[in-house]
């Protein structure tokens, strides 16, 4: 490919064009293509490269779990009801754009997080921007920020993420510093920004988590509104997987 052309595709940021061209070139002369065709071709593989490029940079920064996605999750093991909802929810995303919830509830093992981090790679695949934390590990991020008195500025700083996972919501320790920035986050996101959320506990013992009464039940309110609730039931994979071996 002449020079010129070639920092005419980098000033237009076409950089599929240069690495794709003479197999796309080949292929045309090998079918008989014409130059509309071959074109064709070249745009579809920037479009495709585009794609990638975009799915590999979300996919990092949301720091999601390593090799938690649907082709290693076994959703038959989980009840068929559970099935269809998570079937649901992965082959659209609309509801995360309307910025409705989810709830994975149930025991240590059963895949919860599995399910959100799978979720959240399928999200990211449909346009969606999505970012993972560690319910202890964010919420004491969130106590710093309040005592640097920047909350609002983190928070927003948050609001460029269509999606929000809080993975293990239960260990967050039952301190009004701690919960605070819990409630003022849930209530930061209500019907602005998705939340994902997964719990050992039922909503009966939620009171473990928030200080008081009012604010369980005010979080609670606020979080399943628009929300899908999957309560997840059975034996830890990690225990099965243990008595197998």
């Amino acid at each position: 490919m002449p020079e010129s052309i070639q920092l005419l595709l980098k000033e237009l940021k076409l950089p599929a064009f240069s690495r794709h061209y003479q197999h796309h070139q080949q292929q045309a002369i090998e079918k008989g293509y014409g130059h509309i065709r071959y074109l064709s071709g070249l745009y579809e593989q920037e479009i495709a490269d585009r794609y990638q490029q975009r799915v590999q940079k979300w996919a990092k920064d949301a720091k999601l779990p390593v090799s938690k996605r649907f082709d290693n999750l076994k959703l038959t093991e989980l009840s068929p009801c559970v099935q269809q909802q998570i079937i649901a929810l992965k082959d659209q995303a609309d509801w995360a754009r309307r910025a409705e919830n989810v709830l994975l509830i149930g025991a240590s093992g059963v895949g919860k997080s599995h399910i959100a981090a799978a979720l959240a790679y399928q999200l990211i695949e449909q346009n969606v921007r999505v970012k993972w934390f560690s319910a202890v590990a964010f919420v004491q991020s969130l106590q710093q920020a309040k005592r640097d008195l920047e909350l609002m500025t983190a928070m927003t700083k948050l609001d460029k993420y269509q999606v929000l996972v809080i993975d293990d919501i239960g260990y967050v320790k039952k301190t009004e510093a701690e919960t605070q920035v819990l409630f003022e986050l849930i209530a930061h996101r209500y019907e602005s920004g998705s939340l994902i959320i997964t719990a050992n506990q039922p909503f009966s013992q939620w009171d473990h988590i928030f200080p008081d009464t009012m604010m369980t039940v005010a979080a609670i309110d606020r979080i399943i509104h628009h929300a899908t609730i999957i309560e997840i039931q059975g034996e830890s994979y990690r225990k099965k997987q243990s008595l197998k071996k």
